[in-house]
């Protein structure tokens, strides 16, 4: 038997329907395998940048410090496989156990997969960064006979300037994760992974970018605890009806309203599906005809709240081709909702909140960033679990090159990466077949 009466049917990013009378159980990622292989691939993938180690080792230019005397001219790029299979040997388990290594862009970068043995041979998903900057440094060393004075300076070129900094500052070896030291708390890894990371990832798809980041994002609300007992379900809706388009709300809201559309006829969408669904009723109206609303489903209230507040965004940043407006478009979504109907905005008055700080540090007085390098990690968006990043990754998808920091300019190796695999570019497609291969289990 389900744990929740909900009943959703998935549909794609074209509006097609991928899936029919879904229970929503079957989209958590404590059942959904797809989503399950999205967070291990995030953890087990690393890139290595062969033609940045050599440039490095040539130049004796190691994580910002330039030093003489000790440069190395190997030619690694043009002996790619060689150092592609001494890696693979390196961090192989067993024959068959998911190792991957391949090379990417004419043998400038590697791509590893580490298997998942390594991973459970340890708690720390670090375990993937570590065990591939070691593999290459030993392949390097091995397959050039780099003389015993001159191997740290393989290291170095590889591992950046770890352990003098806390970060791998100038490493040559890239996975899609911080480093711990860097999370905001217990759980932020998948939160800590900027708006840009995941517009590379998805091709600047907007509804796939949603997608994406909803599942990080959601994903991370089950890691520190937020998802469990009375609070899954509101999770379990936020990712089924923002990020998985959970019975074409979002596609719907956004193409009703594409055209000629405003934040303000969002909201008013957004309530009429709402009245019409039976989510909320009117609770009483005032002298002056206001019409004061409630709800005996706060948690499906705030799903429909959250595709609202990624529809305004679409529709709003969508029409200026820049992602600078997505702060004012969170507040003012919510802020409109909550005036028309007396209820909570997305994530209970949380998202606007968040829309206020953001405002001021991404460019106002404050300036710190583009829209683009915000996460679910940052001191002002971390408070809005959930349902707030993947606005904000919507609103980059279609920006039309106007932030500093594009994310050309931020994200270039992750989608060189990550970006032929299906679990990353269409993750709607690949989540909604699981989702329509389980149901009947669950």
């Amino acid at each position: 038997m389900p744990k929740y009466k909900d009943v959703i049917d998935l549909y794609d990013d074209n509006g097609k329907r991928i899936a029919k009378d879904i229970p929503l159980e079957a989209i958590s990622p404590l059942r959904n395998n797809a989503i399950k292989k999205i967070a291990s691939l995030t953890t087990r993938t690393v890139a290595v940048s062969l033609a940045g180690i050599e440039k490095s080792l040539k130049t004796g230019s190691m994580g910002g410090a330039l030093i003489k005397g000790k440069e190395i001219d190997i030619k690694l790029v043009e002996n790619g496989k060689k150092i592609a299979a001494a890696v693979k040997d390196k961090v192989q388990v067993t024959p068959e156990d998911g190792t991957s290594v391949s090379l990417k862009a004419d043998g400038k970068s590697l791509v590893v997969i580490v298997p998942e043995a390594r991973m459970s041979a340890g708690v720390e998903y670090t375990t993937g960064f570590t065990a591939v900057a070691s593999a290459v440094t030993e392949a390097i060393i091995d397959e050039f006979k780099v003389p015993m004075y001159k191997a740290n300076m393989v290291k170095g070129a590889v591992w950046g300037r770890y352990p003098q900094t806390v970060g791998f500052d100038g490493a040559n070896v890239k996975s899609i994760l911080e480093i711990p030291q860097n999370n905001e708390g217990a759980g932020y890894a998948l939160r800590n992974i900027m708006a840009n990371h995941v517009v590379a990832l998805v091709n600047k798809n907007a509804m796939q970018g949603v997608a994406l980041s909803s599942i990080f994002e959601q994903c991370g609300a089950f890691e520190m605890g937020d998802a469990i007992g009375n609070f899954e379900r509101t999770h379990l809706l936020g990712l089924a009806y923002q990020g998985l388009n959970a019975n074409n709300m979002l596609y719907t809201t956004v193409k009703k309203n594409g055209k000629t559309g405003t934040v303000g006829s969002v909201v008013e969408t957004i309530i009429g599906a709402a009245i019409d669904d039976g989510v909320i009723y009117v609770k009483e109206t005032l002298p002056s005809g206001y019409k004061i609303y409630s709800t005996k489903d706060l948690p499906l209230w705030n799903a429909y709240a959250a595709v609202g507040q990624v529809a305004a965004v679409m529709v709003n940043t969508g029409a200026a081709r820049a992602a600078q407006g997505v702060p004012g478009t969170v507040l003012y979504y919510n802020d409109l909702l909550e005036h028309e109907t007396g209820l909570p905005g997305t994530d209970y008055g949380r998202s606007a909140g968040v829309g206020v700080g953001m405002s001021f540090f991404s460019h106002s007085i404050y300036g710190g960033g583009g829209p683009g390098l915000f996460h679910g990690n940052h001191v002002v968006t971390k408070h809005s679990k959930g349902v707030l990043i993947p606005a904000v990754t919507a609103a980059n998808c279609l920006d039309g090159g106007t932030q500093t920091f594009s994310p050309e300019a931020t994200s270039g190796l992750i989608k060189e990466v990550f970006g032929d695999m299906v679990e990353f570019r269409t993750p709607m497609q690949v989540v909604g077949a699981e989702a329509k291969k389980i149901a009947k289990k669950i």
